[in-house]
């Protein structure tokens, strides 16, 4: 490649004529002298590049050690702060377990505080309706023992003075539910039961004199005399001898004596015969069946049942008691002689006690009560 700044080399043999004349030029500088120079630059150059490129190296890495170490110092530092924070976090949680185990002893002391405070500042209504409603089921006990309403019936009127005294307006409305139950537990249809037990006494004095199904009783008088009254009868029966005209013959006389006498035999021998013979349905073969040595053994046993059912009675067992009543009911009318007026008013009275069993039950009072409870809910 040519030099740019040296002249063209002429070829003399190309040109056939020499070259005319021309003004003389500075001599060149020498070709071999301006390359090294240039190249000692660039090795300067490269020189100074690379001990830049050195020294900047050189603080990197004094930069990387120095941040090196600051992070090892950092990470140090952050492990020993882990460690004051965790054991700082099991501190926190073993004073917070003794916090909890104290604040549930000051709430366990403040709801024991709170309650004897209540208990302390309760008013003289509150124990007022308190004191009502302890006795009102005192008073409800008492009636399901004895089985009468009046020990309720005191029970309410004494409340409702108590609270007339006290003359409080909230304590209206129990004034107004006691007005109610009273007139609700008089109106209610209730069975003596010291009267039920007198009746039951005296079903048990009428069992003996209960005629059985095969006792051969003797004949009823209006049995015996009704052939002798119908042959009195005025259209039947001929005229006695007394009152056969004075006037009659002997004759008449005899017949009049024979038909009354006859008439006479006739219902002497009517009576004694229906004793004699006698036809009864059988509608109970084992009641025909008993033996006479049982009778008394069934009559014991129909007073023991009657004596079970005013022990239930007396102990407000009101099923038992009517169970008992529906068996001796049973046994009378499979035993003892239907037809007859003592067992027919016998089985009226046991029918009577039943009914009068299932009607008997006592009232609450309920509106009393809900009424008091609303009063010391509201206080």
């Amino acid at each position: 490649m040519a030099d740019p700044d040296l002249p063209p080399i002429s070829n003399p043999a190309a040109s056939p004529s020499p070259a005319p004349p021309t003004l003389s030029a500075p001599p060149p500088a020498p070709a071999g002298g301006l390359m090294p120079k240039l190249a000692l630059g660039l090795a300067l150059l490269a020189a100074a590049a690379s001990a830049t490129l050195w020294m900047q190296l050189q603080a990197v890495r004094k930069e990387l050690a120095r941040r090196s170490s600051d992070t090892g110092t950092v990470v140090a530092e952050a492990r020993e702060q882990a460690g004051r924070a965790e054991s700082l976090v099991q501190d926190l949680q073993v004073r917070l377990g003794v916090a909890e185990v104290r604040l549930s002893e000051v709430s366990l002391q403040r709801s024991q505080l709170d309650e004897l405070m209540l208990t302390v500042s309760r008013t003289r209504d509150d124990s007022l309706v308190q004191d009502l409603e302890s006795t009102l089921r005192l008073a409800q006990q008492q009636a399901q023992l004895t089985g009468s309403v009046q020990p309720l019936i005191s029970a309410l009127q004494s409340a409702d003075q108590r609270i007339a005294r006290t003359a409080q307006p909230r304590l209206n409305p129990v004034q107004r539910a006691i007005a109610r139950d009273i007139e609700r537990i008089q109106a209610a249809a209730l069975v003596d039961l010291p009267a039920l037990a007198q009746r039951l006494d005296g079903l048990i004095r009428q069992l003996d004199e209960l005629p059985l199904l095969n006792a051969v009783a003797p004949a009823q008088p209006e049995e015996r005399t009704v052939a002798a009254v119908a042959s009195k009868s005025p259209a039947a029966a001929p005229a006695s001898p007394a009152a056969v005209a004075g006037d009659a013959s002997a004759w008449q006389r005899l017949q009049a004596w024979w038909l009354d006498w006859s008439g006479r035999a006739w219902a002497s021998l009517s009576a004694r015969g229906s004793e004699l013979v006698r036809v009864h349905r059988v509608d109970q073969p084992e009641a025909m069946l008993l033996a006479p040595d049982q009778e008394y053994f069934l009559r014991e046993n129909a007073k023991l049942k009657l004596l079970n059912v005013r022990l239930a009675l007396l102990a407000r067992q009101l099923g038992t008691a009517g169970a008992d009543l529906r068996a001796l009911e049973a046994m009378l009318q499979r035993y003892f002689d239907g037809q007859a007026k003592s067992t027919q008013l016998a089985l009226e009275t046991l029918q009577g006690l039943q009914r009068d069993l299932s009607q008997n039950q006592l009232p609450d009072p309920d509106d009393t009560l809900a009424a008091l409870a609303a009063a010391a809910g509201g206080r």
